[in-house]
């Protein structure tokens, strides 16, 4: 996969149910790079506060995954949370 940037729209999904997301943000932490991404549906047809954004982790080969650990979740969500109030 290549460099996620913020504004890309690609397709992810389990057992053959895939949907469209769109990047949010990226962050950095703890040497980690990860990325928000939102449900283009939810993006297009409802505001910020009423939509559920998605965490991951992108891994040295460029695939992502869900972050399972909530001590590194919380960090993660921290940090994203940081990073979207500075750009207001």
């Amino acid at each position: 996969m290549e460099e996620i940037k913020v504004g890309d729209i690609f397709a992810i999904g389990d057992e053959g149910e895939e949907q469209e997301v769109e990047v949010l943000g990226t962050m950095h932490v703890e040497g980690h790079a990860y990325i928000a991404v939102g449900l283009l549906e939810d993006i297009q047809s409802t505001t910020e506060e009423e939509m559920d954004v998605f965490l991951f982790k992108v891994e040295e080969n460029g695939e992502l995954s869900y972050i399972e650990d909530d001590t590194e979740f919380e960090k993660v969500s921290a940090e994203f949370e940081r990073v979207t109030s500075e750009e207001v």
